[in-house]
């Protein structure tokens, strides 16, 4: 097939895009690099920042941050060499810093293809369906996030013509299920959490009965309405083959209700699903269900394999469980291998064109042979939403290494998970990590670093609509870290603190429970000293909250960095026949909202 019309970013425009990113990520990620935990400890502020946090809060705080996002771009001309002191690198200027920043975000790179274009290319014949209503059984989030999604992997498998969708880190299985029953496509869900596969079996437990319960709901009345004419073939298909059989359980049950004298002049009303709505004739029905087995079962098996209906979208085995807990023997690593995939392998083989979505337990890498795991794997599309750290680049380097995935479609999170290759010099080993992954960074010996991995999944767009960040905690938390030192004269610790911010009642008692969590002796401090220390910091929170606006601000260039190589990635690949970045989501409703897509030739 011919690859799709939108535009696509040649591979030189986007290498020299993401050259530009990082020459100013360069000069700027010191303020990302550093841990809110050690501001104090560390003097961040004095250290990287040559301006009063009073100028930062009004440039960046509310309608300063959106009148900085506002400002045209042709301001940014010869401006980014003003951002920060040549003599001793801290930052000078907030106005052209947050400029710099706009700059470098992917709207403004213009390396991004359109959801509305992406679509309109891809689009073929398409087919009228009955949109289920995801809010019902999901929360807003994962609502938008399912249905926007699901909508471009559908396009996608239509204009490749396949049927198989392969769902990495599928959780509990809100986007494989919602492919399944919504387009009809064949869905295996892999996950690594045997707690996820039991929540997916959970979730479509509870789609079950919300199936049944629309369907079954009141239709309009055969005696003085005529009902609506299904468009869709496979539900034309379906409705007359209930009708067949709607007609011989009523012709059986008004034999009966004659014999038994119970017999009304009046008709009785169908509904689409087959039920009857008079109470006589749902109990007639149930004595006679069993002698019309033989006859309608060869009216069901004429069903389209398309046909709307929730006991072929949701049959009762159909999502079982895959996993290899139930082998609590004492056996060899290799044994229990073999065994959980036996195990996998069975269920799989038991799928079929009415077993749509089948959850699987399996730890995926790079090196995965799919074929071990998915015994019918057939040409296919492979998809993730919000897949961790690794799962994300791995899923791509899946794509390209398997003839039979013609299709991807990525959004990955948790930036902070990633493994990077010039993290840790001492442990440079040959291996595929998860950052970077393009030529050219990896030529450049790139790293980022875990916290600026982590800034990259602050939300700007968030912020700036007035969604503030957790200051207070993250204060409470710098000047724990102050007393930590001073009094145990403990600098680093394999301890975490946690989420104790929310638990606690004031200052006080936040330090003595994290105190406890650490196993320090907080008989050490009186209450009188530990307030001490909050006076002595308290007018100083302005800076930590100016810092954070800072990191926020930066963030989003972070994420560019980590997009632009992985799609300089399949540029670099001869199989590729289209690559892109398709921004999927509001960023206010979803902050991770980048997809990279890419399809075979």
């Amino acid at each position: 097939r011919a690859a799709p019309s939108p535009p696509e970013p040649g591979s030189e425009t986007v290498v020299s895009q993401l050259r530009a990113v990082a020459q100013f990520l360069r000069r700027a990620l010191p303020l990302c690099q550093a841990h809110t935990v050690e501001f104090y400890t560390r003097g961040l502020w004095e250290q990287l920042v040559a301006l009063s946090p009073e100028t930062v809060l009004e440039a960046l705080s509310g309608a300063g941050l959106l009148r900085q996002q506002q400002r045209p771009l042709e301001e940014a001309a010869g401006t980014f060499s003003n951002v920060f002191c040549e003599n001793s690198q801290k930052l000078v200027n907030v106005q052209f810093f947050a400029l710099a920043a706009k700059y470098h975000s992917l709207p403004s790179l213009e390396v991004c293809t359109p959801l509305e274009q992406m679509l309109e290319a891809l689009s073929g014949k398409q087919h009228k369906r009955c949109e289920i209503k995801t809010e019902k059984f999901m929360n807003d989030k994962k609502s938008h996030e399912v249905e926007m999604m699901s909508k471009l992997i559908d396009s996608i498998a239509n204009f490749c013509g396949i049927k198989q969708v392969i769902d990495l880190g599928s959780g509990k299985g809100y986007l494989s299920s919602f492919l399944s029953m919504q387009y009809n496509l064949k869905v295996y869900g892999i996950d690594s959490s045997n707690t996820n596969t039991y929540g997916a079996n959970e979730r479509n437990r509870k789609l079950k009965k919300y199936w049944r319960a629309y369907q079954s709901r009141p239709r309009a009345n055969v005696r003085g309405q005529v009902l609506e004419e299904p468009k869709d073939r496979a539900v034309q298909d379906e409705m007359k083959c209930r009708a067949n059989i709607n007609e011989k359980l009523l012709s059986t049950n008004n034999s009966l209700l004659s014999q038994d004298q119970m017999a009304s002049s009046d008709s009785i009303p169908l509904e689409i699903t087959g039920a009857f709505t008079d109470s006589a004739v749902l109990k007639t029905s149930k004595q006679t269900e069993t002698h019309l087995v033989a006859q309608t079962q060869s009216d069901g098996n004429k069903l389209s394999e398309n046909a709307f209906s929730l006991l072929n979208f949701l049959p009762a085995d159909a999502v079982e469980a895959v996993s290899s807990s139930k082998y609590n023997m004492e056996l060899c690593e290799e044994e229990k291998e073999q065994r959980k995939m036996a195990s996998i392998k069975a269920k799989a083989s038991k799928s079929n064109d009415s077993n749509i979505y089948l959850p699987l337990t399996s730890y995926i890498t790079a090196e995965t042979e799919l074929r071990d795991i998915i015994t019918d794997l057939e040409d296919c599309i492979m998809v993730g939403l919000h897949t961790c750290g690794d799962l994300a680049p791995n899923t791509l380097r899946i794509f390209t290494a398997k003839p039979e995935i013609k299709a991807v479609c990525s959004v990955g999170c948790c930036y902070h998970l990633l493994t990077e290759e010039f993290e840790n010099q001492k442990d440079c080993s040959l291996g595929l990590w998860g950052f970077p992954m393009c030529r050219y960074l990896k030529e450049e010996g790139w790293c980022c670093g875990r916290n600026a991995r982590m800034s990259a999944c602050l939300a700007l767009e968030r912020v700036a609509v007035s969604q503030v960040l957790p200051t207070e905690s993250l204060f409470y938390r710098a000047v724990l870290q102050v007393i930590i030192e001073e009094c145990y004269g403990v600098v680093k610790s394999d301890r975490h603190v946690g989420k104790i911010f929310s638990k606690s009642s004031s200052f006080v008692d936040y330090v003595r429970k994290s105190l406890k969590k650490l196993e320090l002796d907080e008989s050490k401090l009186p209450d009188s000293g530990i307030m001490d220390y909050y006076e002595k910091y308290k007018h100083r929170m302005n800076e930590l909250e100016a810092f954070n606006m800072l990191k926020v601000v930066l963030a989003s260039c972070i994420e560019v960095l980590l997009l632009l190589d992985r799609l300089c990635y399949l540029k670099e690949k001869d199989n590729i026949a289209w690559s892109g970045l398709v921004k999927l989501f509001d960023p206010v409703k979803s902050p991770r909202c980048y997809a990279v897509v890419a399809l075979k030739k």
